[in-house]
């Protein structure tokens, strides 16, 4: 168990230390719930008081931050206490992950496979011909790495995870449990029978660096060329990304989006869970899609905003709600002066 004193942690975050710097601490905790031995923070007003009362060792707090009563916690300010945190967070985890080397057994490493330095390959791992993994690559139970997959530095893959042959992975990735690189797209050609002749799909998955991939999310290799993940995009967990499509970097797609085959997404889009979008479209650069929206068509302008089915700029969209929440009475109007109507051409 790692263990760190208020002024070692002070340092890592950019931080002054109000209080004891020699306290230490060795986990996290919830301020409302932290107690002795465990580090928290403050960074919504609605907890507030949970400062005064929180059994936490070592509290981070804004720069800012007034304190209205005595607080036995060691502070540590700084000039963002959730960003701190978020930072204090990935430097514990890459410690702890630093503390796993070796290869456990039972595993599978083919004989022309290739291991960096640093490596953690779990028992239960499969790993294929000609695979090639740089250093601080970290290969947790039953994954599966096929044949001539490259996987970059510091990459860590959670259990359960599968790449199929040829994929690229780049430095800095990780995937969460259960996802599936590189699996067929579907692809399926009609035939006069009616039946489905199989197309081959014979390209892979290019994942670029500093991307991370929820769990239980499926990215399909391409029929030919490469299904692309650019550098920076994160993914939620249930994600479906289709064959020969490409995701813009530093893009972030919630859960349960379906991203049909030969879409482009560009770069610093959002998109809010359960959307779909159709094959063979292209979004633009910074555009944000509300959830469970239906993207039909290719939308060019950048920076918008897009909800509802189909798809369409925010403020139409809204529009268009009112008008159909309106119908029924609209209904009824025009019913009423059809009767007018005819009323009046019967005294005609």
């Amino acid at each position: 168990m790692l263990e760190f004193s208020a002024q070692q942690i002070a340092i890592m975050i950019q931080g002054q230390v109000e209080g004891d710097a020699s306290v230490t601490v060795s986990n996290f905790g919830k301020i409302e719930e932290a107690t002795a031995g465990q580090i928290s923070f403050l960074a919504n007003p609605k907890y507030e008081a949970f400062l005064y009362s929180s059994a936490a060792s070592i509290i981070i707090i804004s720069e800012q931050q007034q304190l209205k009563q005595k607080i036995n916690a060691t502070l540590i300010r700084v000039p963002d206490a959730y960003a701190a945190f978020a930072t204090l967070l990935s430097k514990y985890q890459e410690l702890k992950a630093q503390q796993l080397v070796g290869i456990q057994t039972p595993s599978f490493i083919a004989a022309t496979a290739t291991l960096g330095a640093n490596h953690f390959i779990a028992a239960f791992a499969y790993i294929g011909e000609g695979a090639v993994l740089g250093e601080h690559v970290k290969i947790f139970s039953n994954v599966v790495i096929g044949e001539n997959v490259k996987i970059g530095n510091h990459v860590t893959i959670h259990p359960g995870v599968v790449i199929y042959a040829d994929c690229v992975i780049g430095n800095h990735v990780t995937i969460h449990s259960g996802s599936i690189i590189g699996s067929d797209g579907f692809g399926f050609a009609p035939k006069e029978d009616g039946s489905f002749q199989k197309v081959p799909q014979l390209g892979n998955v290019v994942i670029e660096d500093d991307v991370e991939i929820g769990a239980n999310t499926t990215i399909d290799r391409a029929t030919i060329g490469s299904t692309i993940i650019r550098k920076g995009v994160k993914l939620d967990n249930q994600i479906q990304i289709a064959h020969n499509a490409e995701i813009g970097s530093n893009t972030v797609i919630a859960a349960q989006v379906g991203v049909s085959g030969s879409t482009k997404i560009g770069k610093n889009v959002m998109i809010g869970g359960q959307t779909g979008l159709a094959g063979h479209i292209a979004i633009a650069d910074g555009i944000k899609i509300a959830g469970r929206t239906g993207v039909t068509k290719t939308f060019t302008t950048a920076n918008m905003t897009l909800t509802g089915y189909p798809a369409a700029e925010q403020k139409q969209s809204l529009r268009s709600q009112v008008y159909v929440k309106n119908l029924p009475e609209l209904e009824k109007r025009v019913q009423e002066l059809e009767i007018l109507v005819q009323q009046l051409s019967q005294k005609a």
